[in-house]
């Protein structure tokens, strides 16, 4: 019986792992059988989360402070996940941030920030696994973790550099796509829509933003935890090895409007 997800023996970086959608999606991966290298800046946190994965589903992890903004910390986590596994499979960029505010009162160190962080950093992420891992092995699976709104723009969150960071990041993937298939890479976006984070909850809980995505979503609800699992273990696994440039929206149907 062919196993299409099967990725037992890989080894998956998982960029801002420290909790949220990069946890559910390293739990999705290692119940494949796949072995977990969560970075994150806290290294408190990665330690839980390593733990609870390497207990829950039996597989490796290796827990590594890295802030995706940081070049040199990157080359060193790379070279420590080959050290310990000889092998990067699969790489899901998920580290990001958002400022919200009007367009005309961002400041210049907010833009930067976004586009340091969701963009810049998912790109010196990618170039460094691919470089010293992947391009070697001619195979590797970049799962670039974006937004909706890196695909439309929204009147509810005035959140432009966002927009602008993820929508880059959208076209990244396209370009890395392009360049990286005659390596046996897959270069991929998923574009979540209102989730459950750390980030988000405040905003979803209120009452305002329930009445307004239930006219917006054709759902009527927000994506609840576990919905991202199965787009991002079809994309890290073999079986989507002819799936290359997708930017992949997993948003309730908000962006069909």
């Amino acid at each position: 019986m062919k196993k299409y997800f099967d990725l037992g023996g890989q080894v998956a970086i998982v960029t801002g792992c420290s909790g949220g959608l990069g946890v559910q999606m390293a739990k999705a991966l290692a119940n494949q059988g796949c072995n977990i290298v969560p970075i994150a800046r806290r290294m408190d946190k990665l330690e839980e989360v390593a733990k609870e994965i390497s207990e829950e589903f039996g597989v490796e992890t290796l827990p590594l402070q890295c802030d995706v903004t940081d070049t040199d910390m990157i080359e060193r986590t790379v070279k420590a996940t080959m050290d310990r596994f000889g092998r990067i499979d699969i790489l899901v960029n998920n580290a990001g941030t958002g400022a919200v505010a009007p367009a005309e009162d961002i400041t210049d160190k907010q833009f930067e920030n976004e586009v340091q962080i969701d963009l810049f950093g998912s790109f010196k992420m990618a170039r460094e696994v691919a470089k010293v891992a992947m391009i070697p092995a001619n195979y590797g699976r970049v799962i670039n973790i974006a937004s909706m709104y890196g695909l439309v723009g929204n009147k509810i969150a005035p959140c432009s550099p966002y927009h602008a960071a993820k929508g880059g990041l959208v076209n990244l993937s396209r370009g890395l796509a392009a360049e990286w298939g005659k390596y046996g890479i897959t270069v991929n976006t998923i574009c979540p829509g209102y989730f459950w984070t750390p980030l988000t909850q405040q905003t979803l809980e209120t009452d305002w933003f329930r009445q307004y995505a239930q006219g917006a979503i054709p759902l009527e609800r927000y994506g609840k935890e576990g919905e991202l699992d199965s787009a991002a273990i079809f994309l890290a696994s073999p079986a989507s090895s002819y799936v290359n440039g997708v930017a992949l929206p997993v948003d309730g149907g908000y962006t069909c409007l």
